[in-house]
């Protein structure tokens, strides 16, 4: 189970860290515009240099469909370039899937994605939920066969995020209505982690959220979103472990990929900017968090 697989490299770096390569054109240094004048060429070439520095300590990467899709056939074969590029230096992949806003959006997705003969190489899908069932019953009837682990969106970081996924709907938050969403499909079919295939994406920013995903849902892995988001911070992540300090990762994006835009650095030393800002959330992390 993919799941497993991801909890297998958290415990041999020791680190639950997962990056986010979700970076704007800005974030990204200009001598890489100087080598390539084109954004997913730039790109392609910075977050290979990335994933060669931070391979050794970081054991989970995340990139996004939609971030290619917006720059047509090259952002996609970039994508795919990269994705195959992170799993040859033995990274746990995860991919945010397209956006669904129909049953059939998800089930064409699904077929293509978790198929047997995807075109993307990756461990984990992350996708949104907010249609309903529909948006999780295609993927979650492959996962088994295809090997891969799906995250759900159940509270996010973002600012705004509070207008709808806080609301009080019944006796249950809105996110809280998600949750028992997900943890409905990821019944009964638990790994040698003790979790489940089926996972939730939770808010990084949202500690009294993380407590009580954690207790209720005893067999749902958490992907703890936006560590670089305002309010976010290692105490408070702490929250999503069990224990043993198992059955949740932490993700953070720009904080380490974008690095080298916070003083003293220069976009000359990015890479090094990212490994310092890797091992400090790694720090930060086992500060709070042991791994057995």
């Amino acid at each position: 189970m993919s799941v497993d697989l991801l909890q297998d490299r958290i415990r041999k770096t020791k680190n639950p860290t997962v990056v986010d390569f979700g970076l704007m054109e800005d974030q990204i240094p200009a001598a890489y515009y100087q080598k390539e004048d084109y954004f997913p060429a730039a790109y392609e070439v910075y977050c290979k240099e990335l994933l060669d520095a931070l391979k050794e300590i970081v054991p989970a990467v995340r990139f996004s469909i939609n971030l290619a899709g917006v720059y047509g056939p090259d952002g996609l074969s970039c994508l795919s370039e990269l994705l195959r590029y992170a799993h040859s230096l033995g990274y746990y992949v995860l991919l945010d899937g397209p956006a669904a806003l129909s049953a059939e959006d998800a089930q064409r997705s699904a077929d293509r994605l978790l198929g047997e003969n995807p075109w993307l190489q990756f461990d984990a899908l992350v996708v949104d939920a907010y249609i309903g069932s529909d948006a999780i019953r295609p993927y979650a009837q492959r996962l088994s066969q295809a090997n891969k682990a799906l995250f759900v969106l159940a509270r996010t970081p973002n600012r705004s995020s509070q207008d709808l996924q806080d609301l009080l709907t019944g006796s249950r938050l809105v996110h809280q209505a998600a949750a028992d969403l997900i943890n409905r499909f990821a019944q009964g079919d638990l790994g040698k982690s003790g979790y489940a295939p089926v996972a939730a994406v939770a808010a990084a920013n949202a500690p009294d959220s993380l407590r009580n995903l954690r207790e209720r849902y005893k067999y749902t892995f958490l992907l703890v979103d936006g560590y670089d988001a305002t309010n976010a911070n290692a105490k408070n992540c702490a929250y999503a472990f069990d224990r043993l300090g198992h059955g949740g990762v932490v993700c953070a994006g720009i904080s380490i990929t974008a690095a080298w835009k916070n003083d003293p650095w220069t976009s000359e030393d990015c890479c090094e900017a990212a490994v310092e800002a890797a091992n400090r959330m790694k720090k930060n992390l086992q500060r709070y968090v042991t791994i057995l």
